[in-house]
């Protein structure tokens, strides 16, 4: 898993290539919204793109990730499904049913059966290299999101520029993002995680909580400012040094959320003196998104590390997996 961490930039260059040369056919246009099915390591980059390009898009971007759709789906519904296997159960049962109501479709895969789909009905799809775990292929994944909006006329988004700038970014800290993962992983492995960042960057959260999960077989949760001030925050009673709070920050954050992650820190450390803060880099929230998710996949391959867990094993998902295609 290390060496896929480490693979992160060499997956986006493969991935811009890739969105170069593939014939997404001609433009579609009267879109009303867009829809992405993706469970898992396929599906967390419509939560990322979605939040990245919340600022510039002019139609709402919602993420799938269960076997039925959403009622405001209809014939002016951009639908981008992606399965990284091709095979997830649970994406082939929703296109089944956005088929249903619209012929606005794109897919993402490495093969299986979407790949067949998308050939015998002519569905535009993008194929990416496959042979390794979902979670690893995300820098594959991800730019072909933003290829199929930018082919659309969507956004104005030239892939290889503005990932090249993120490309050079995390090459250009290696040894910094690798050793403050380090030093993060040996302060959490024993810890219960709870991972907190702005609400526009909950995409990374998500990615983060998933990774951990996955990578270091740990249970956590997240939340967002200010949403949490509403909630969450009534729930800290209890001191507990067993538990972790990373907070996610980038310097532009707004001033107000700024302002409450710092009242915020002072409160939960009544509770607890494990609190971690982790700033992006970067100019444009594309950068800072794949900062964060790079340095915290490099904190989750170290928990493993450090517990001697293996990253790669999800003998539980495959065991369900299992049962559900025997009943």
């Amino acid at each position: 898993m290390k060496e896929l961490i480490a693979s992160f930039t060499d997956h986006l260059r493969t991935a811009i290539d890739i969105s170069e040369t593939v014939d997404l056919g001609v433009p579609i246009t009267g879109v009303d919204n867009i829809l992405i099915i993706g469970l898992g390591g396929s599906g967390i980059g419509g939560n990322v793109a979605a939040q990245i390009l919340s600022d510039e898009i002019k139609v709402p971007i919602i993420s799938c990730k269960d076997y039925n759709i959403p009622a405001f789906v209809t014939d002016r519904t951009m639908v981008i499904v992606s399965s990284f296997s091709g095979n997830t159960e649970e994406t082939l049962m929703a296109l089944e049913q956005a088929e249903q109501k619209t012929s606005k479709i794109y897919c993402i895969c490495s093969g299986g059966k979407l790949e067949e789909k998308a050939k015998s009905k002519n569905y535009p799809y993008i194929l990416i290299p496959g042979g390794i775990p979902p979670r690893a292929a995300f820098g594959l994944s991800l730019p072909q999101l933003f290829k199929i909006l930018a082919h659309n006329q969507l956004i104005e988004w030239d892939n290889r520029a503005q990932f090249e700038k993120s490309i050079d970014l995390i090459e250009a800290n290696v040894e910094d993002i690798q050793s403050q993962a380090m030093d993060l992983a040996k302060k959490i492995n024993d810890k219960r995680v709870i991972i907190y960042a702005q609400t526009d960057y909950e995409g990374v959260c998500v990615r983060f909580r998933q990774q951990l999960n996955e990578n270091s077989k740990k249970l956590c949760w997240h939340h967002t400012f200010p949403e949490m001030n509403h909630n969450e925050l009534v729930g800290w009673k209890e001191k507990n040094e067993k538990l972790a709070v990373i907070i996610l920050r980038n310097k532009d954050d707004f001033e107000r959320n700024q302002m409450r992650m710092e009242l915020c820190k002072g409160i939960l450390t009544e509770y607890t003196s494990n609190i971690f803060e982790i700033y992006s880099k970067g100019d444009s929230k594309l950068e800072k998104s794949l900062y964060l998710i790079h340095l915290c996949d490099w904190v989750s391959g170290y928990v493993a590390d450090i517990n001697n867990t293996d990253p790669i094993e999800i003998e539980v998902i495959n065991y369900l997996k299992g049962s559900l295609e025997k009943s």
